[in-house]
Parts: structure tokens; sequence; C-alpha cells
């Protein structure tokens, strides 16, 4: 107790026990129990006033110093290593610390101890995360401008982070920028650079990754939920405006800023390749630092307690794909990217799903694959499978080559005899449907009449397609009538030789 001298010049002064509670912020019965044992040594205000607390304490409680020194020392830093153990509480380190010292601090004393301890750290250090239990990621506000070697044209490179929550283990590399594509490749590698994935994945609210932030429900990108899913990860965006929720990606990104990009500002980077391989040499030294207010290092730590708690990785990577939203055409294609792919006639008018990758189109209806096609190149194309299309038997075919004439044919002869040209120029049918439905849409544009002379136009320069129809009609082509090719009388002069220069066989006569 360090209030003891008080009590006693409170007494002096006259004070009742209640009120010298009340000034120093004791009980009633801590004031009886240091006055009656300063009346047992005869300790009056003029004895202890020459005393300074320290000596006080020893004086009237002796009692205490000598269970003080037999007491052992807590070891708090293995205390606040063993919490980041899933399960470990701090009521269980007591009952360990209470069996291999019986004599030791009570429960109360115990976390008051530790609790202070935990008052002198950091504040990203002073959480909790389980070992093996989230994964923090984000993007550094600060840029590497990077130097094109021939143009000297300069760009600037972006840094992905992430951190393991509970060991503080940190990965970084350099992106060309802060689009999906890079959001998701700097996953790939963070994961397979911890060598594992933990339970939880903790983003910010980046527009890549989250399409509706929300502090209930956000909505996530597919690609994102795609990649989750195949590594088998939870994602829990951070709440918006609410940095603590990540601090410890906040930090790592702080000590990536200042350890790393801090110690290239100088240099000059010709490529991405360039930069990630700096940013990779002093990744491991800053792992590697020593902690300055516990024992080890991050990645000490990392190999010793989350490590061996991470989930394995999946035999294959993840590969990249764009999900886009389509509507079936009449012609049972669906245009991804200026191109053309199949999906059963059934699903003509319906809304599908499309999860595009560098080399496959997968198709999706209901959350159920439907197809896949091999990705084409290039614009225009189709990729038909022969089961998609309709058989002539069947109740549900709705659309068929006569019907679109036919339609065609309400604006005009012309229309038809072109939307009949399409069709059979195409190797099916339908390919030509969308060529044909644009066609007939531009007489709600430009009139019935003027479309129908375009197609006119269209049949006569045999130019059988919806885009040749369209610039017609944008340049106002078929408002001019047919002129006559132009008649042009021979040009005579002295130094033009004429016919009868040339013999039959058009050699000169002399």
């Amino acid at each position: 107790m360090r209030k003891i001298k008080e009590i006693i010049r409170l007494k002096k002064a006259g004070l009742s026990n209640r009120q010298i509670a009340s000034s120093c912020v004791v009980s009633p019965s801590s004031v009886f129990e240091v006055l009656r044992r300063a009346e047992e040594m005869n300790l009056d205000w003029s004895a202890a006033e020459n005393l300074d607390d320290e000596q006080l304490e020893q004086k009237l409680f002796p009692e205490r110093n000598q269970v003080k020194g037999t007491r052992p020392e807590l070891d708090l830093e293995y205390i606040h290593r063993e919490l980041r153990r899933k399960g470990v509480t701090l009521f269980l380190l007591w009952e360990e610390y209470k069996k291999a010292h019986p004599n030791g601090y009570q429960y109360s004393y115990f976390c008051e101890l530790y609790q202070k301890w935990r008052g002198t750290l950091d504040v990203s250090m002073r959480q909790h995360h389980k070992a093996g239990e989230k994964t923090m990621v984000d993007f550094a506000g600060q840029t590497v401008p990077i130097t094109e070697p021939v143009t000297g044209y300069v760009w600037h490179a972006h840094i992905f982070v992430a951190v393991l929550a509970a060991s503080n283990y940190t990965f970084a590399m350099a992106t060309r920028d802060e689009s999906l594509e890079s959001w998701i490749m700097g996953h790939i590698y963070a994961f397979e650079f911890f060598g594992g994935l933990t339970e939880l994945l903790i983003p910010d609210n980046p527009k890549v990754g989250v399409t509706k932030p929300c502090r209930y429900e956000p909505e996530l990108n597919r690609t994102y939920q795609d990649l989750a899913k195949h590594y088998g990860i939870a994602i829990v965006p951070a709440r918006p405006r609410k940095p603590r929720d990540k601090a410890k990606g906040e930090k790592a990104v702080q000590l990536v800023e200042y350890w790393i990009l801090a110690r290239l500002r100088n240099h000059t980077f010709f490529s991405l390749e360039e930069l990630n391989q700096a940013i990779a040499k002093l990744l491991i030294e800053l792992n590697s630092k020593p902690f300055q207010k516990l024992e080890g290092s991050r990645l000490s730590m990392f190999e010793t307690l989350e490590k061996p708690l991470l989930k394995p990785l999946p035999a294959q990577r993840y590969e990249f794909a764009r999900w886009k939203k389509a509507t079936v055409n009449i012609d049972h294609h669906v245009e991804v990217e200026k191109n053309y792919y199949s999906v059963p006639y059934r699903l003509v008018k319906e809304q599908v799903e499309v999860r595009l990758t560098a080399s496959v189109v997968e198709i999706f209806h209901r959350g159920k694959r439907v197809t896949s096609h091999a990705r084409l190149t290039g614009k225009g194309k189709f990729h038909t499978i022969p089961e998609h299309r309709p058989k002539e038997h069947q109740k549900y075919l709705e659309w068929t080559p006569a019907r679109i004439v036919r339609w065609a044919g309400e604006t005009g002869p012309q229309t038809a005899a072109l939307v009949k040209a399409i069709i059979a120029d195409k190797p099916s049918p339908e390919q030509g449907y969308r060529a044909c439905l644009g066609l007939i849409r531009l007489g709600q544009r430009y009139s019935k009449e003027r479309l129908e002379t375009a197609c006119a136009r269209a049949l006569v320069f045999n130019t059988l397609s919806y885009r040749s129809v369209k610039s017609i009609l944008e340049k106002g082509l078929d408002r001019l009538t047919r002129e006559k090719a132009p008649s042009f009388e021979p040009i005579r002069h002295h130094n033009l030789r004429g016919s009868q220069y040339y013999d039959g066989k058009g050699q000169p006569l002399c």
C-alpha cells in the first residue's frame, strides 16, 4: 500500500476513518488495519513523517515483503505468445502457473500484471489473434516508379501486402496496377509464400474485391468469391471506417513502406521483375529482424507458432477468371468479348453467368454449368456445339430461317432478300439470326423505307452484311440515285502516239 503515510497524517489531523478512506480512495477496513498496526508499534505521525512509503510498508506489513520475495516472476512474453494459440486462455495459463508454483500469484493479480505489461506494447501487437486464423491483405498507398528502358516512359507500380495476424509474418510484391487481376494474383503469391492457408481472409473494402461495402452484409466480387472457394478460405471484409479491425494489416503496410520502399527510393527500376527481386531481398531482412519488445522475430514466430497450423494449399493454383452476366440470344449463342458461344436451345432468352479464363469459357445457369468452350481469339467468331442446335420436330423450336425471312418481309422484299442471303452465307442458319435481328431493328431508327432502299443497294453491290447496311444508312447513301458511269473524250496531243503506232501484236511499227 502506497498511501500509508497519508493515512497516518490525516488521522493526526483529526479525520474519522471513513473520511480518511474517502480522501485516500481506499476501503475503511484498510484504513483501520493501517492505524491498528501503527498503534501496536507506537508509530505516530512524528515517527512516520521521516520514513518513505516503502519503509513504512516494510515496517507495518513485513509478511507481504516476505511473500513477495518467494513468488516467482512471470514470463509475460511467454504468456503473450501462448495466448495466440487456439483455445489458450489466461485462466488456463494461470492454472499451469499455479501447478508449477503453488505459492504464486492469485488469478486476479496474475491478470493485472499481464494487462499492465501488455499496455506497454504497440496497439497492433496487443491484439490477440489465434495462430492459423487470419490473413490480412491490402494495397499500400505508396507506389514505386518504373522506367521503360527503350522509351523512357515512367509508370508507377503498386504494392500488395499480406500479413499473418498471429505471427506478423509479412509478404509484399509489386503489381502493375490495382486491377482485379493484380489483386487476385497478389493473394495467390501470398498464399504460396506462406506455404499454407489460414481460416479467414481479412481485406479492406477495395472496389476490386468488395462490390458493395456494408458493415453487416458486404457483397463480394464474384471472382474474389471464386478464389475463396478454390482455396477453402472465408473472406470477412473489415467494417467500413474501422481501421482497428485490420490493425495488423495497417501496421504491415507501414513497415513495408518505411523498411522496404524507403530503402529503394533512390533506385531506378526498369521492370516489374527487377523491383520484385529487390523487394524479396528486403522482405527476408524484415521478417528476420528481432522484435523490439518481444523475443524472436516474425520468421521465428511464424515457424514455431503459425506454420504448423496453416491449412495445406490445393494441388493446383487458382486460374484467374472473370465473371459476367449475359442473355441468350434467339440464335442460342451468348456474346463474350465480341465472340459467340452456343448453349442448349432451351435457354433462349434466359440470363446466364459466364466464367471466362485465359483458355476456357464456361457458362452457368442458376449455378449449374451447362456447357464450356475453348476460348476464341479475334472478333466475330462462332463456336457452336451441334447438340445445342434445335431439332425440327422439337416443340420448343420457335425461330426458323423461314420465320426470320417472313418477319423481314414486313419491311419489304429487298430486306427479305438480304436476310435470306445472310442466312444462306453462314455455316449454320442460327449464326445469321443475330445480324438479321440487327438489320430489322435499323428500320425502327431510320424508317422502313430507308432500310428497304439500303438493302437494295447492298444487294446490288453484293455487300451482304448488317454492317454494310448500317454504313449505307449512316452515310445517307440510300438517298443517292444510281448514276451512269461518266464518259470521257479521248485526249489528243502531238506527243501522244495513237493505236496506229502499234501492230496487232502490240509491237511498234518502227
